[in-house]
């Protein structure tokens, strides 16, 4: 099969290396992919948002499949543009509508109400209700969490501790329109407090089988602390995931979120992302993403034993039920390295070195997210530049391998944690 994946990030070069690995893929075309992705196939000059000329691609190398990464593809209706414009080429990911359920807290949210699936008490607001959203948050329980309705690139959730900062932050979002038309309606969520894990799976919208699950840490700074990023590390298996608490999200979240799906007839034929927090042993959802999570993918995917290409195939003929999911019985962990100056400004273009003559074992490998090769050279080209994924026989030996090789590897201002899966060492 020729397969063509959508995406540039360390999520896409997983999802490459991971396909690439299949009997089932003939060739692979990345668009646009990443230096590293050019190991597992032919990058292309093609934005994840230019739907024509994607299609033009597709004609060009007789494209079989289509994997989407990331979320904004999807929500402006990728697979909607191929069901119409090339309906023989199956498409990883939902339709548009379906993907609302990342595309709007709102509707994710009344969904999970419609089909009682546990998840924080919240309210909506926008411009014409805005004075009445201000005296919803003078009379709420700290903390408080807002959150803008749409995609804010990750950025669009912020827990306030007072009600002066809430007051400013739902300002700054409906009034100044901090995320443009993203925030132009705001959620009102009660806080939760526990410890927070994510489960993936793959479903055709009726059957569905779990791929796996991860804990990340979203903090700059060590211990959790700083302004939050898009990930600087990720663990897998998350230790308190036992099977005790696995049968409560799968009873209580999944089975009635596809089921759910079925009911209203909306059309899911990818990923789920529930990020989910554990509360005194029962888990809530914190929110959907109907696609594969950065940095989770890079630890989900080595640890899944299963060829992913049959698993998407799978999806597209209506046989997911009859497959069976293997997991290595390893512990993995993947550590970030990042620019100088992330979440907030930072500089492109500068050399990384140390990738030739990299010292690594089996069990490692370096996933490139925001680089780009120019001429013999791999450059940093975005916040997260790349991740070390190891395995380990628990999660210190794994995070202790990942920062080993890390520190072969340097470029100006990089910076990592070392405390990745602190609570669990």
């Amino acid at each position: 099969m020729n397969i063509l994946l959508l995406g540039g990030g360390g999520r896409e070069h997983a999802l490459a290396w991971k396909m690439a690995q299949s009997k089932l893929c003939a060739k692979l075309f990345i668009a646009p992919g990443n230096a590293g992705t050019l190991q597992y196939g032919t990058n292309l000059n093609v934005s994840v948002t230019d739907f024509e000329a994607q299609k033009k691609v597709c004609l060009e190398n007789k494209i079989d499949l289509i994997v989407v990464g990331p979320e904004e593809p999807l929500v402006k209706g990728v697979y909607d543009f191929y069901e119409k414009e090339l309906p023989g080429i199956p498409v990883i990911g939902p339709a548009a509508y379906g993907a609302q359920l990342e595309g709007s807290k709102a509707f994710s949210k009344k969904f999970m109400q419609r089909h009682k699936i546990p998840t924080a008490g919240y309210a909506e607001f926008t411009n014409e209700n805005f004075e009445e959203g201000k005296k919803y948050i003078a009379q709420h329980t700290l903390p408080i969490v807002l959150k803008a309705d749409g995609l804010a690139a990750g950025k669009g959730v912020v827990i306030s501790t007072t009600h002066e900062d809430a007051l400013t932050t739902f300002e700054e979002m409906i009034i100044n329109k901090q995320f443009g038309d993203a925030s132009s309606k705001v959620v009102i969520e009660e806080f939760l407090d526990g410890i927070e894990t994510s489960v993936f799976v793959l479903t055709d919208g009726k059957d569905y089988k779990i791929i796996g699950h991860a804990k990340d840490y979203k903090r700059i700074g060590e211990g959790d602390t700083g302004l939050n990023t898009g990930g600087m590390g990720c663990v897998s298996p998350v230790p308190f995931v036992d099977d005790i608490f696995m049968h409560k999200v799968i009873t209580k979240i999944i089975e009635p979120t596809v089921n759910g799906l079925a009911a209203e007839n909306i059309i899911y034929k990818g990923f789920i992302f529930f990020g989910l927090i554990k509360v005194n042993n029962e888990p809530f959802v914190i929110e959907y993403n109907c696609r594969m999570g950065d940095p989770e993918t890079e630890v989900v995917m080595p640890r899944l034993q299963n060829d992913i290409v049959e698993l998407f195939l799978a999806i597209h003929n209506g046989t997911l039920k009859e497959k069976n999911i293997t997991y290595n019985d390893k512990a993995y962990a993947t550590v970030v390295a990042a620019s100088g100056g992330y979440p907030g400004d930072y500089k492109k273009n500068l050399k990384i070195g140390g990738l030739d003559n990299l010292k690594m074992a089996n069990d490692s490998i370096v996933f490139h997210a925001g680089t780009k090769q120019m001429d013999d050279t791999v450059v940093t080209n975005g916040g997260r530049v790349l991740t070390v994924t190891s395995s380990g026989a628990n999660i210190t030996d794994a995070v202790n391998k990942s920062t080993a090789i890390l520190q072969q590897i340097y470029f100006d201002g990089m910076y990592y944690r070392n405390d990745i899966g602190y609570e669990f060492k």
